[in-house]
């Protein structure tokens, strides 16, 4: 007879998870857990983190980071993996996943079996912990739900997502027709 699973997780939990290809996530002790994404997926997300990452080298206010991270605000029962977030950068130069607590922007590129987690409980969660600006990016339908921490619902975009930080002299722009171009 095997053991039955946990009802409710933790951080510590998920990161001793095995490396099966499956993205582990924990949200206030919920398991997570998606296949590896899509190609479509991937180029898209890859695509988001490298515009980020340019217009930060010219407005240096934060660190992008990408989808292999390991995001808890050091709470127990919280751990994440955003497509792309962003942290400022005084806590980025500490260099531990664990000192990490404020996230500037993150960003979820949808995949099928990640639907209801990116919009729903990482949303909440984001949304919780102050997060000014969530994105949630539909690839296939080319658009974005922008989130902020008091919204009920998101704002839709079709044809740009904008981005302005404090410290920024200029605001970050992407075109979504850019972001969507075929391979």
């Amino acid at each position: 007879m095997g053991m039955a699973a946990p009802a409710y997780y933790t951080a510590d939990m998920v990161r001793a998870m095995p490396d099966d290809g499956n993205i582990y996530e924990v949200v206030h002790g919920e398991l997570l857990v998606t296949p590896a994404p899509r190609l479509w997926h991937e180029e898209v997300a890859g695509r988001l983190f490298e515009t980020v990452r340019a217009y930060l080298r010219q407005h240096p206010v934060g660190l992008a980071i990408g989808s292999r991270s390991d995001l808890s605000w050091g709470l127990r029962d919280v751990l994440v993996s955003p497509d792309l977030f962003v942290v400022p950068l005084d806590e980025a130069r500490r260099l531990h996943w664990l000192t990490l607590r404020t996230v500037l922007l993150a960003a979820e590129v949808l995949s099928p079996s990640s639907i209801r987690a990116d919009r729903f409980t990482k949303r909440r969660l984001y949304q919780e912990r102050g997060v000014p600006a969530y994105w949630v990016i539909d690839p296939e339908e080319r658009f974005a739900e922008i989130w902020r921490p008091d919204d009920d619902f998101p704002r839709i975009e079709r044809r740009a997502l904008s981005w302005a930080p404090v410290e920024a002299s200029a605001p970050f722009t992407l075109v979504l027709a850019e972001l969507f171009r075929p391979i």
